[in-house]
């Protein structure tokens, strides 16, 4: 039998990973007693578009830098990579998943379909392109958090009933975790208080309303973690 190309890419993948978790076990067999200092990272890929990327912020007040930091709050020995890429669609995370993850990498935070729903594109094909990442991730034995937002009525209430039906119904098929709404650590409706937690577009959140972001999605990551 001959292995596709991308069967056999994943293979090594796999086997590269597993040699990569397999040292700290050769060389401590006696794990349960190993310092915290020595204890296993484990690799986070965030993957996503401006809101994962930082748009609009000094170094270290974005989404992925003030995850970071709070896990280590926690005493979670993780690190999230930035895979963020302002103005992507689902798409475009689609076509740089491959080169975004490494064999050290154990979960992928998938914070996609922002840029596709401001642009009013089909949800079928951000749901194709989501579906595609969460295959992929599967295959390489990620955990998986799924992040998705609430479509806007502007298109049209069968528009927005697609869109908000992706992210649960993958979530679903794939066995992923999901957080449903990014932008839930904002609160409620109030505009007044909203406004004061994003920056002068009024699209992305400033460093205030990341670290209220963070504060719900955080719980969710080290839980992922956990499992």
């Amino acid at each position: 039998m001959r292995l596709r190309p991308c069967l056999l890419s994943d293979l090594r993948y796999g086997a590269q990973r597993a040699l990569g978790k397999a040292f700290i076990t050769l060389f401590f067999p006696f794990s349960v007693a190993v310092s915290p200092a020595y204890a296993e990272v484990t690799e986070i890929v965030a993957l996503g578009d401006s809101l994962t990327a930082g748009y609009g912020l000094a170094e270290g007040e974005g989404f992925v830098p003030q995850l970071q930091a709070w896990l280590e709050a926690q005493g979670v020995a993780a690190k999230v990579v930035n895979a963020g890429v302002s103005g992507d669609t689902s798409a475009g995370g689609l076509s740089r998943l491959d080169w975004s993850l490494t064999p050290e990498s154990d979960a992928l935070i998938v914070t996609l379909g922002g840029n596709d729903l401001l642009r009013g594109l089909d949800p079928a094909m951000t749901r194709a392109n989501l579906d595609q990442i969460l295959t992929k991730a599967k295959a390489r034995g990620l955990k998986v958090l799924l992040v998705g937002l609430p479509g806007p009525a502007n298109f049209g209430p069968e528009w927005k009933a697609e869109f908000d039906a992706i992210f649960p119904d993958l979530a679903a098929k794939h066995g992923v975790t999901l957080a449903p709404n990014f932008l839930a650590g904002l609160g409620g409706p109030d505009p007044v208080a909203l406004q004061a937690l994003m920056q002068p577009d009024q699209i992305h959140p400033n460093a205030e309303g990341v670290g209220k972001i963070v504060a719900v999605l955080g719980p969710q990551v080290q839980t992922l973690l956990s499992e």
